[in-house]
């Protein structure tokens, strides 16, 4: 008697990774043939957008008000006090604003689009949608990924604004830097172009979000102990695609494309 044969770890990741690229391929095609749920697609950005502002701002302002903590001190000794605002800019607007959004995201909304699309495959709605002759991808896919397209970005310069408050507000009342001369020092070396490339960041990382959440949960199996696992893999996936993401796009936009 054979026994049963048993993937390793790394396989059935690479297996899931290999269905995740197709599900993207599968969905940029669907959208480009107008193939929208708009229900759905409402719901979804309620979903991604306002339900998280509130972790979002107080995480981001959080963020901001540590860099300056950070930062000032140091700069005040060596004479340059008035950079920090234009420092905490550039930091916030391209790295810190689309990475703090992109990981709370992913921690609060792609393990629920795991969790939520995998208890559907192993209690066979997915099969019941298709005896609907209702498209998953159209359905449940498409609808998560453009939410989260949209919303990123402006959850990023949300956060991006807030961090900044929340600097201002330190550097203003322990380190006696001036709202006027920390808002100087943003208008001085922020340019547009960190903010624009941030939010490229903040798109690209909604759609590995999206796709990686719904195709993990999509090839889930092994009933309520799957879900767990699917749910847990797709959120260290996001956030590894992420960070690995993030360096490739800064490198392109702040060293080639500069």
């Amino acid at each position: 008697m054979t026994k049963p044969t048993r993937h390793s770890p790394l396989r059935l990741w690479s297996q899931r990774a290999l269905a995740a690229t197709f599900l993207a391929g599968q969905v940029i095609v669907h959208l480009l043939k107008g193939k929208i749920h708009r229900r759905n697609t409402l719901e979804q950005l309620r979903i991604v957008g306002p339900d998280s502002l509130g972790i979002m701002l107080l995480t981001a302002t959080t963020i901001g008000m540590v860099f300056t903590v950070e930062v000032a001190a140091e700069f005040l000794r060596f004479g340059v006090g008035s950079a920090v605002g234009g420092v905490l800019a550039i930091a916030l607007g391209r790295e810190m604003a689309p990475l703090i959004t992109a990981v709370v995201l992913a921690g609060r909304v792609g393990s629920a689009f795991a969790a939520e699309i995998g208890t559907m495959q192993v209690t066979e709605q997915i099969d019941a949608l298709y005896m609907l002759k209702t498209d998953p991808i159209d359905y449940l896919v498409t609808p998560r990924v453009l939410a989260c397209c949209i919303m990123t970005p402006i959850l990023t310069i949300l956060s991006f604004v807030t961090g900044m408050i929340g600097g201002m507000i330190l550097a203003d009342t322990i380190y006696n830097i001036s709202n006027s001369v920390f808002l100087d020092s943003v208008q001085l070396l922020l340019k547009p172009r960190d903010l624009v490339c941030g939010m490229i960041k903040g798109l690209v990382f909604g759609w590995l979000i999206a796709v990686i959440g719904s195709s993990w949960g999509l090839t889930t199996s092994g009933g309520a102990k799957g879900v767990g696992q699917s749910t847990t893999t797709a959120v260290v996936t996001a956030l590894l695609m992420i960070f690995i993401s993030n360096f490739f796009l800064s490198w392109l936009m702040f060293s080639v494309l500069k």
